[in-house]
């Protein structure tokens, strides 16, 4: 099962540009949770540059799922070559649109696959650049409730396993949310259950991935 992968941040998309024999190549990357988030991305791109002869889209979900179109271009000159660079970079849940203008010189299938997947490693190195691209975990919560005298004690527990206190309730108890890379939770709850002379004080959530 898959434990981590990387993406790009939620939030403003990255370009990267390529220009080849005065063909001008711009690659448009976008962080996306469905198709129906990649469509709708794909064709912002294509509303903004309609003017342009080819609007290449290629995108991967971290469920598996991924697809490309070559958009008009010769066949797997463009859009294979561009999910090629977001599989290379090991990315999911991310679309790229990379929109050509022609510049009235043919290039050749091997000048389009060059330019095409050129313009879309300069996207990604854009986005490494800017800070943009992180890792998504497998994590489980795991929400426990104790008395104040054990507070400390649960904390430097929850290191020791390997997790992370996301934050806190002080009420009448103490109730602490916290989060481990799927697996690490074990160790946890067996130990809390030691300290708690057998009683469960620990509620565990179902996996998902999140920025550990």
């Amino acid at each position: 099962m898959q434990r981590s992968y990387q993406t790009m941040a939620a939030g403003p998309e990255v370009t990267g540009e390529f220009e080849d024999r005065r063909s001008r190549f711009i690659a448009q990357l976008a962080h996306v949770e469905s198709e129906a988030e990649a469509e709708r991305f794909i064709q912002e791109v294509r509303a903004r540059h309609h003017d342009a002869r080819h609007n290449v889209p290629a995108w991967i979900l971290a469920d598996g799922r991924e697809r490309c179109s070559d958009d008009g271009e010769p066949q797997r000159t463009s859009g294979m070559p561009t999910l090629e660079v977001l599989r290379g970079a090991g990315l999911k849940n991310v679309c790229c649109v990379t929109t050509r203008y022609f510049g009235g010189t043919l290039l050749g299938p091997g000048g389009l696959v060059r330019a095409y997947t050129a313009a879309a490693q300069n996207a990604v190195a854009a986005a490494r650049e800017a800070g943009q691209i992180v890792t998504m975990t497998m994590v489980t919560k795991v929400t426990c409730v104790i008395p104040y005298s054990a507070y400390g004690r649960v904390e430097r527990l929850v290191a020791e396993c390997g997790g992370k206190v996301h934050d806190t309730v002080f009420a009448e108890d103490v109730q602490m949310n916290c989060v481990f890379v799927t697996g690490d939770e074990a160790a946890f709850t067996s130990a809390m259950l030691e300290l708690a002379n057998g009683e469960d004080l620990c509620h565990v959530g179902e996996p998902m991935f999140a920025e550990f």
